[in-house]
């Protein structure tokens, strides 16, 4: 989508606060039992904190109370640092999709108010509030604020955040080239266009709606990795109990604290608290790069791809062509012909006419402008060429090379 977006940090305030909100929210047993290696913890952490009450309450067997109370708060931060990472990698998403959603909220609109009151009167207000049916204006160099069918005009108009063609294309009214999508750009000329969705109906909610819906699907590869993590707790809980006895036969007295911070050392908490995080910080990767992924899976399959084919080529590049260089014909002074080219470039607003005056100052040549006896032909969908009438009587032309052709034709000139 053609829209700003401020890129996040890592760790932003307001992504901050919500995640240590989610942190302790997680906390919930429910959630817990979805990662074996935690919910463990989680008891241990519950056992810990009935231990230093019944310690408080007089029991002297398992040691002092500010002892056991250091190993419950270290168990306790270690449950909060797992669902802090998971939660900061969902809040990374869920800023993607609000900053899509702010875009659709901020875009302003010409609305044309009509009726016995108004007479055809034009008024800035958010996208937000256009509705099915409502009119607008859209002119050279506006963001198109809501999907609609051209009324009146004509326009070329950028739908390479869309569709990938990093060529303009010209919609007009009527015919089957009058649908516009809201957040495209209109490169020049003017149109008056009829809303044709409802709210939450655009093209921009549903790649709000597919952002938001990017489900947590575990990965084989991510499952395999549970289950093995399972496993390795199941035994070393065998390991913790049967110390037990042991210790029993050997007359040594080891406490519940002592059992419960062996345990946890040495289980793969890291692993398993970080599991969940690194497969949500994948599907943020990817949506950073502009690829919406719907699953963890996904973003395992992506990881495996050697080569990928794409049909256009605006899909992975910023979609607006661009002068690069300058190629007068033989017997023609390259100076001079990057004048001509730079003034008939002049009234030309798309992304390519300004590329050319760009790329002309790059190279040291600067058009000489003397407005007066001047005649600057701007750029539009219908022609498809720009250019400047000089005092002296010369036209020069810029465009389509078929626009230029077709006019070449109509002035007797041979091709």
């Amino acid at each position: 989508m053609s829209v700003h977006r401020r890129k996040n940090r890592l760790f932003e305030p307001a992504m901050v606060r919500e995640a240590l909100g989610q942190s302790f929210a997680k906390l919930n047993p429910t959630v817990q039992f979805r990662n074996p290696v935690m919910f463990t913890v989680w008891v241990g952490t519950m056992v810990m904190i009935g231990v230093c009450i019944w310690i408080a309450s007089g029991e002297t067997s398992q040691g002092s109370l500010v002892y056991n109370i250091i190993i419950t708060v270290l168990l306790f931060i270690t449950l909060l640092f797992a669902n802090f990472a998971e939660a900061i990698a969902e809040a990374r998403g869920k800023a993607q999709a609000d900053s899509l959603r702010k875009a659709r909220e901020e875009t302003p609109a010409k609305k044309i108010l009509s009726g016995d009151v108004y007479s055809n009167e034009v008024r800035v207000i958010p996208s937000s509030q256009l509705r099915k049916g409502d009119l607008f204006l859209c002119e050279a160099g506006d963001v198109i604020p809501m999907d609609g069918e051209i009324i009146e005009g004509i326009a070329t108009i950028d739908e390479s955040a869309i569709t990938g063609e990093s060529a303009p294309v010209i919609r007009e009214s009527g015919g089957d080239k009058s649908s516009v999508t809201g957040g495209t750009k209109v490169l020049s000329d003017r149109i008056k266009v009829r809303v044709t969705t409802e709210p939450g109906e655009t093209f921009l909610d549903k790649m709000i709606a597919l952002v938001e819906g990017a489900s947590r699907q575990k990965t084989p590869n991510e499952i395999a990795l549970t289950i093995l993590l399972a496993a390795f707790t199941l035994v070393f809980i065998i390991v913790c109990v049967t110390l037990k006895p042991f210790a029993d036969y050997a007359n040594t007295p080891i406490t519940i604290a002592a059992f419960i911070s062996l345990f946890v050392c040495l289980i793969p908490t890291t692993i398993g608290g970080l599991l969940s995080a690194i497969g949500i910080a994948g599907m943020d990767r990817a949506l950073r790069a502009n690829v919406i992924t719907k699953s963890g899976k996904a973003v395992e399959t992506a990881g495996d791809l050697d080569t990928i084919l794409l049909d256009k080529t605006g899909t992975i590049t910023i979609g607006n062509r661009k002068a690069t260089n300058f190629y007068p014909a033989n017997g023609v002074d390259e100076k001079e012909f990057i004048e001509m080219v730079s003034l008939s470039s002049l009234a030309d607003e798309t992304p390519e006419g300004k590329s050319i005056g760009e790329l002309a100052s790059s190279k040291g040549v600067k058009p000489v402008v003397n407005k007066t006896g001047m005649r600057f032909i701007n750029f539009t969908a219908e022609t498809r060429s720009s250019g400047v009438d000089l005092p002296d009587g010369a036209k020069i032309r810029k465009g389509a090379f078929d626009a230029i052709r077709d006019m070449v034709k109509r002035n007797g000139n041979p091709i």
